[in-house]
C-alpha cells in the first residue's frame, strides 16, 4: 500500500554474500517490508551475491517472495563468496588496502547491470569481505548501503552482527553436551567453534558453557600451562576438561613466525581442534577426544534476539534508501540503531581487545585462556 510518504529511492537491488547465517531472510524481510508498503519502492531481488550482479541473474521481488521468512535460516537470495575485486598486492605494501586491480571485468559488469536495471541504490547483506566490496563499488560511483551479517561478530562499525547470536547459542548448547560425556569417562573434550581471525565466539560459548580452557586467536597459547592447568584440576578430583577452540587460535610458536612461515606450516597440520587435541594428550598423559562443530554453526532458525537485531537493522536500512543517505552501513552502537561509513568497516577485523570485560570474566571463573 502506497502511503504517499516520499523517497529518495525509487528502485533498489539487493544481495546477499558470504557465508549464509541465521537472520538473513530476517533482515530482507524487514527492509523489503519497509520499503514496498510505506514508499512503493520497486524491490530487485540479485541471486547469488555479487554473481548475480555481475551474471544478471535478477528478478523484481514480490511481497510473497519475502513475506513469512522471519524464521526461516539460510537465505532466499542464495550466497556465493564472489570478489569481483582483488588487491594488487605490490602496490599495497607500498601506500595501503585500496590499491587494487579489477579481476577481469567483473566491476564494470556490476557497474553496467546496476544502471542498466535503473538502481538507485545496491543494499547488500554481508562480512568483513562483503563490505570491503560495497565500499570499493561506493567509490566506483554506486549507492551502496550496507547490513553486518556474520556469526563471527567481527564487524567493525557495529557492538553486534545478526547471526552471532545464534551461532552462540547453538555453540553453547554443544559444550553442554560435551560435559557429560568428558565427566563420565574422565577425559578431555576439545571443541573447535568458528572464528578464524577472531574468538569472539569461542570466548562467548565458552564462558557461557562452562569451559575449562578457553583458546582465541586474540591471545597465543602456552601448552604448557595449559597442561599445568588440566593437571592442577585432576589433583581437585575433577579428572575431566572441556576445551573450547577457535578455529584461528595458535601457539606461541606460530605467533613467532612470519604470515608465510606460518601459512605453510598451517597447512601441514590437522584442523586446530584435532592439533590442540594431540599435543595436550602428548603434555599430560590424558585421553583427548575433539569434536569440530563446523557449518552447524551457522545453519538453522535465527534467534529471537537475531530476529529482532536483523529486523532493526533492516528497518534503518529502508530508512536509509528514503532519505538518500548512502555510502553507511547500517549498526547498533550501544542501544540504538544508525548506521556508519562504509569506510568504517572496509578491510578490518574486529578483534577481541586485551582488556575486554570477557577475558577478564573468564580469568575470575578460573578458566584457563593458555597463557
Amino acid at each position: 500500500m502506497d502511503t504517499g510518504l516520499k523517497s529518495a529511492a525509487k528502485t533498489f537491488g539487493i544481495l546477499t554474500a558470504g557465508g549464509d547465517c541465521p537472520g538473513l531472510n530476517a533482515a530482507i524481510r524487514s527492509i523489503c517490508l519497509a520499503a514496498h508498503y510505506r514508499y512503493n519502492m520497486t524491490i530487485v531481488g540479485i541471486f547469488n551475491g555479487f554473481r548475480g550482479l555481475i551474471d544478471e541473474d535478477v528478478r523484481i521481488l514480490k511481497p510473497d517472495d519475502f513475506s513469512g521468512i522471519l524464521t526461516s535460516g539460510g537465505t532466499i537470495l542464495g550466497a556465493s563468496r564472489e570478489k569481483p575485486f582483488k588487491k594488487d598486492k605490490d602496490a599495497a605494501r607500498q601506500s595501503g588496502f585500496y590499491d587494487i586491480v579489477v579481476e577481469g571485468d567483473k566491476a564494470g559488469n556490476i557497474k553496467e547491470n546496476y544502471r542498466k536495471l535503473n538502481l538507485d541504490c545496491l543494499v547488500v547483506l554481508g562480512g568483513n569481505g562483503t563490505h570491503t566490496t560495497a565500499h570499493l563499488l561506493a567509490q566506483e560511483g554506486l549507492n551502496v548501503i550496507g547490513l553486518p551479517k556474520t556469526i563471527d561478530n567481527d564487524i567493525v562499525g557495529t557492538d553486534r552482527t545478526f547471526g552471532f547470536h545464534s551461532a552462540l547459542s547453538i555453540g553453547t548448547e554443544a559444550v553442554d553436551r560435551l560435559h557429560s560425556t568428558a565427566k563420565s569417562h574422565n577425559r578431555i573434550m576439545v571443541i573447535e567453534l568458528m572464528g578464524h581471525k577472531t574468538g569472539w565466539l569461542a570466548l562467548y560459548a565458552g564462558v557461557a558453557g562452562g569451559g575449562d580452557v578457553i583458546l582465541i586467536p586474540e591471545i597465543p597459547y602456552n601448552i604448557k600451562v595449559i597442561g599445568k592447568h588440566i593437571e592442577e584440576r585432576v589433583r581437585n578430583r575433577k579428572g575431566f576438561s572441556v576445551v573450547v577452540v577457535a578455529e584461528g587460535a595458535l601457539s606461541v610458536e606460530e605467533a613467532g613466525m612470519d604470515k608465510k612461515e606460518r601459512k605453510k606450516y598451517r597447512e601441514q597440520m590437522p584442523a586446530t581442534g584435532y592439533r590442540v587435541a594431540r599435543e595436550i594428550e602428548e603434555e599430560t598423559g590424558m585421553e583427548t577426544r575433539a569434536t569440530i562443530l563446523g557449518y552447524v554453526q551457522r545453519g538453522g532458525v535465527p534467534s529471537a534476539s537475531d530476529r529482532v537485531l536483523a529486523t532493526s537493522l533492516g528497518a534503518q536500512a529502508a530508512e536509509l534508501l528514503v532519505r538518500g543517505e548512502y555510502g553507511r552501513m547500517t549498526a547498533l552502537v550501544g542501544d540504538s540503531i544508525g548506521s556508519v561509513e562504509l569506510s568504517v568497516p572496509a578491510g578490518k577485523i574486529k578483534s577481541i581487545p586485551q582488556d575486554h570485560y570477557m577475558i577478564g570474566t573468564a580469568k575470575a571463573v578460573g578458566t584457563c585462556i593458555g597463557i
